[in-house]
């Protein structure tokens, strides 16, 4: 099976070719794939596109653009200004890439991209993706579950809490040549948060490979919490039986908690968490309000069943 990371930038399928297909084929598998010639009519147009699974967690709505994507980014590794990924990234070496994985696992060891993406399942997710700066996207990912990762490396059952750590290179990656926060970047997930099916590790976007600036070559997406939580460019995972510290909670603990689950009824001290801005939607189009969980609530709510959100932030 074609996996995002064999394809190349000509082998690019614009967005609208690339819809078209994924909503065929997932009207055929909804219909029973009813129709030999609609199924060669989705190979024709498929030419240039690998084969995907289609997971059945997807919104409606329609993703943003590439082009929108990958220009409008938070990862400060290369520069604090949205734009700064995509003019900075161009620098990455995202080929050999390997990722650590330690802590309260059967088998730890330094594990090869390559060898991982032969041993999982690529799905295509098109998610919602809600920052905590109160504006938003909708993205269709490329990516497998985390809990396969995991499962590779056999989680003990002591173990309750995942860390993620950043690549820390600074002659590649520019913003780490300022003190703008204690690098590496890191971040955690309770395990339970981590092994839900809605948890992924992407490896590409419209079926392509991962841009730089958009987290390459692996990173984590965790669709129901604020954008901060998925954390680009990952190269080592610890299963730790203590929650970890992450970089956003350590740098101001009032403002960025650990959960960060997204939560309109829950303001940041300094604006609104209640409403969000459609990033290509137009200067004068209306805000849409923030749906609690980012609209996964049936899909997670159970995860924090008892809890106080407005606390446990």
């Amino acid at each position: 099976m074609a996996r995002p990371n064999d394809l190349k930038y000509s082998d690019i399928t614009p967005e609208s070719a690339y819809l078209n297909r994924r909503q065929l084929m997932a009207g055929l598998v909804g219909a029973g794939a009813a129709g030999a010639g609609m199924m060669a009519a989705a190979g024709a147009q498929a030419q240039t596109m690998p084969d995907f699974e289609i997971s059945g967690f997807d919104t409606s709505e329609t993703p943003n653009t590439f082009e929108e994507i990958t220009t409008y980014n938070n990862f400060y590794e290369f520069g604090t200004d949205k734009g700064d990924p995509a003019r900075n990234a161009h620098t990455l070496t995202t080929d050999p890439w390997a990722v650590e994985i330690d802590g309260m696992v059967e088998r730890p060891g330094s594990y090869d991209l390559g060898d991982i993406l032969s041993k999982v399942n690529i799905d295509e997710r098109i998610y919602r993706f809600r920052c905590v700066e109160a504006w938003s996207m909708v993205i269709p990912w490329n990516g497998f579950e985390l809990r396969e990762l995991l499962d590779l490396a056999g989680v003990q059952p002591s173990a309750k809490y995942v860390r993620f750590e950043t690549l820390y290179r600074p002659d590649e990656m520019i913003g780490q040549n300022r003190a703008v926060i204690d690098w590496p970047y890191v971040e955690g997930l309770r395990l339970d948060e981590a092994m839900h099916p809605l948890t992924i590790m992407a490896t590409g976007l419209y079926g392509k490979e991962l841009p730089n600036q958009n987290g390459a070559p692996l990173r984590l997406v965790v669709p129901w919490k604020y954008g901060f939580k998925s954390i680009k460019s990952v190269v080592k995972i610890t299963l730790m039986d203590t929650q970890p510290e992450n970089t956003w909670k350590a740098i101001n603990h009032r403002e960025y908690g650990f959960y960060s689950n997204v939560n309109p009824e829950v303001s940041h001290p300094r604006w609104s968490q209640a409403s969000e801005r459609r990033i290509g939607s137009g200067l004068f189009a209306g805000r849409l309000a923030t749906l609690k969980f980012n609209g996964y609530e049936e899909q997670v709510a159970s995860l924090y069943s008892g809890m106080d959100l407005s606390v446990n932030y």
